[in-house]
This record gives C-alpha cells, structure tokens and sequence, in this order.
C-alpha cells in the first residue's frame, strides 16, 4: 500500500501542475497582464508596492496557499516532535551574546513589525515581517537557556491571525462577489492608512507567521519533560 501511494502521489502532484501550467498566461497574455499590473495596479489597489498589489488581491489565492502549506508544516513537525523524549546539552552563551541580544531583541520585533506594516509602501510584507520576529525568538532562545516562550498565547495568536485573513477575505466575496475583494476606502497613496485591505492582510499575516515559525523554535529548542 505504501509504495502504491508512493507512486500515485508524485503522478497526481504533476497532473495539478500541468493542470495550473494551462492557466498561466504566456507570451503575448502574459505581457497584457503585466502591463495591467503596472499601468492600473495603483489606482485599483491604492498600493505604491505593485507586488504586494499582486501577492494580495490580484491572487490573492496563492498567498492563502503559502499559509497554509506553512501551516501543514508547523502541524507536520508538532506532530513529529510530540511524544519523544529529548534532553539536549544547552550551552552557556558569552556575556557579550547575552547582554547584545537583550538589547537588540526589543529592535528586532520593532523592525519585523515595521517590515510588515509598511508592507503596501515599500519592499516587505507579512512574510518577511514574521520571519524577522521569530528570528528575533530564536536569539533569545540561543542566548538563555532559561528562556521559553508560551505556547498557548502563540498558538492562540496564530489562529486569531489567520481567522483575520479568512474573514477579510470572505467580507471582500460577499460585498464584490470575489475572495479578498478590497472593499475599504483606499485612500491617498504613499499614506500609510491607504491600500484598503492590504494592510490589514499583512499584519494578521505578520502575526501568523510570527508566533507560528516561533513557535516551531520552542517546539525544537525546548527539553521535553
């Protein structure tokens, strides 16, 4: 049974792909679509970042993909590590790491937050954000060995995140009959309380990714009784 979905798995994997493959416009359609993008991508969105205009609302989708192929990995890996038994020998930081990192970690949350606020201004996003704030989590844990993170404020701020994303979306499908239609005022451009949606999405995206890849930290670093 095992090698039967070994190979039925792989040959379904390239049927969607050749399937999505169809999908994607090439050459002169292509081009159209990259010239709507640029031409029309911000008076539509109200975001000075066309790729944020693009990764947000024009497909929407695929950002909804990557969260949850991020989040089938976290579950994957808590479901790896629950059970077993591990005792690592934790190495005592320099005083140099210890006394940098807690001066710098308040700044890197600072800067992880920033990155995913201005996410619809300038070159960032959730994604990054997020991966900056449990980078900063990571520090911690390597510079005190004492140092733990509670699970159940970041699991519950995990899932008020990405409870946000799905009801945003589904706010845009009822008003504009589309997933993650923009249906706030978009403002002025450059302002940072403009772009509609789109920052709404990237902070609960920020937040998301956050507390979960910090989360996959502690459930890697931490001694399991």
């Amino acid at each position: 049974m095992k090698r039967f979905f070994a190979i039925i798995f792989p040959l379904f994997i390239v049927v969607i792909f050749l399937y999505v493959m169809k999908l994607i416009p090439f050459g002169a359609d292509r081009m159209v679509v990259a010239r709507h993008y640029l031409q029309d991508g911000l008076q539509e969105t109200g975001s000075t970042n066309i790729v944020t205009s693009i990764v947000v609302l024009y497909r929407g989708f695929d950002t909804l993909g990557e969260v949850t192929v991020l989040f089938l990995a976290a579950l994957g890996f808590g479901a790896i590590l629950e059970g077993m038994k591990k005792k690592t020998k934790k190495i005592k930081a320099s005083l140099v790491v210890r006394t940098s990192t807690r001066y710098l970690f308040p700044f890197i949350v600072m800067f992880g937050t920033y990155i995913f606020i201005h996410g619809h201004l300038t070159p960032g996003g959730g994604f990054p954000g997020g991966v900056i704030i449990a980078a900063g989590v990571l520090l911690m844990y390597l510079a005190y060995k004492d140092f733990g993170i509670n699970h159940a404020k970041f699991k519950l701020t995990e899932s008020f995140a990405g409870l946000t994303f799905i009801i945003v979306g589904l706010i845009g499908l009822a008003i504009y009959g589309s997933f993650l239609a923009n249906f706030l005022p978009k403002g002025l451009p450059r302002e940072l309380f403009s772009a509609g949606i789109i920052p709404i999405i990237y902070i609960a995206i920020g937040f998301k990714v956050g507390s979960e890849l910090g989360g996959l930290v502690g459930e890697g670093l931490e001694d399991k009784e």
